[in-house]
């Protein structure tokens, strides 16, 4: 059987320097399928959509909200042209009812012992509209390795520097947080997949630089510390979303490789500033995600925020906007205040106010992101302090003998290996 995955274009923030990184989702719901199906896919943002593509199955994936009208219109295409489109992924999840409309099949959920039998009622000629496992969670025990062969990886750079690839060392999330959809897609509970599968497919990974997409790494003191423990051999260089603040496992974050991590900072105090520290001190980078226009900001408040944050010197920043997703708290409260503007999805990008803030209008919110984008990289733009962090993160695969091994394909190619 022949299957044909999408994955739709989706709009980038204007303030950062457009680059792509390798999709998970197609890849980890290609791991699901049988082995002996034929996969092929596309990335309409580094591709064009082939609609005389050779395929029995279209799968759309769709991760963001903002990708969904596009991937709508995508699934109507082929439908048009007689295929049958089958959608999955966590936007899908997110915009379940309005996308059955488009599709002959909407999958909810996680695909790991399902794909088979959806394979088989398509082969029988008796999909169902839904398969609906949006709450039934399989075990972790059945995640393989991501199908990683599928993508051109080769597109995957920016300015001839290759991207991280994707790796997921867990599923779930413990916490709620007010702006999260996480525990509405994976569950409130923590569910690790086990160590040693993770370390097998990081180690198969021809790329020293990884990115851990996990929603929060700091969720089991032990799981963590077992997992960076066994990262150490393979002498990647990885960068995450957050660990725990506790200097035994930052120290052994360091020790395994993380090159830097995403930092929410959610406000001014000396907390906020001591977790940035003590992660600097130990050579991690820390890219702070700085969320704007919740009920506490107003203007002023924002100006000073943005002072507070140069003043911790950190590598990188990355401003949004609040914006009430399907399957957040923020949401349901917003929307019981009448304090949602559109639903237009596509604009859905947390790049523009699709809300009415409490202490400002939309279009201060949308003035003083800007300002927040322009201040903190007045003296150094986005693309030198990325370049800084890249330069820092050769320097150690050169003190550890990795720098070669980043390299080795890109010398292939050209024949210089």
């Amino acid at each position: 059987m022949k299957i044909h995955i999408v994955y739709p274009k989706w709009p980038k923030l204007k303030n950062q320097p457009e680059f792509h990184l390798p999709p998970h989702g197609p890849v980890c719901f290609a791991a699901g399928l049988p082995e002996a199906a034929d996969v092929t896919f596309c990335d309409e943002n580094i591709q064009e959509v082939d609609f005389s593509v050779e395929a029995d199955l279209i799968g759309m994936s769709c991760m963001l909200t903002c990708q969904m009208e596009r991937g709508w219109e995508i699934a109507d295409t082929f439908r048009g042209l007689g295929k049958t489109v089958v959608f999955g992924g966590i936007g899908t999840m997110l915009h379940a009812e309005q996308t059955k409309s488009h599709a002959d099949s909407v999958f909810l959920g996680e695909v790991e012992g399902r794909m088979t039998a959806v394979l088989e009622d398509f082969r029988r000629n008796r999909l169902q509209p839904c398969y609906d496992y949006s709450t039934d969670f399989p075990d972790t025990n059945l995640i393989g390795s991501a199908r990683r062969e599928i993508l051109d990886r080769e597109r995957y750079n920016f300015r001839g520097v290759q991207m991280v690839d994707l790796v997921h060392a867990s599923r779930g999330c413990r916490f709620n947080c007010f702006p999260c959809c996480t525990p509405f897609l994976g569950g409130r509970r923590f569910r690790p997949r086990p160590v040693g599968k993770v370390i097998e497919e990081v180690a198969a990974i021809d790329n020293n630089r990884l990115f851990f997409v996990d929603n929060s790494l700091a969720q089991d003191d032990e799981w963590e510390k077992e997992l960076f423990r066994a990262l150490i051999p393979l002498r990647k260089k990885w960068i995450s979303h957050p660990i725990k603040d506790d200097p035994e496992i930052l120290d052994l974050a360091a020790e395994a490789g993380c090159w830097y991590v995403y930092q929410a900072i959610v406000d001014m105090s000396p907390v906020i500033a001591g977790r940035v520290r003590r992660l600097q001190e130990r050579g991690i980078g820390v890219e702070g995600t700085i969320i704007l226009g919740t009920d506490e900001h107003d203007p002023d408040y924002i100006k000073r925020f943005v002072d507070f944050l140069l003043e911790l010197n950190l590598d990188l920043a990355e401003f949004t906007i609040m914006t009430p997703f399907p399957g957040t708290p923020i949401r349901q409260t917003l929307q019981e205040q009448g304090r949602i503007l559109h639903n237009q999805w596509s604009r859905y990008t947390c790049g523009e106010t699709v809300f009415q803030p409490a202490r400002m209008s939309p279009q201060q919110l949308d003035e003083l992101f800007q300002y927040a984008w322009d201040e903190f990289y007045a003296d150094c733009s986005i693309e030198l302090k990325m370049a800084k962090l890249y330069v820092d993160v050769i320097k150690r695969e050169k003190q550890d003998g990795t720098y070669s091994r980043v390299n080795l394909h890109r010398r292939r190619k050209w024949g210089r290996a």
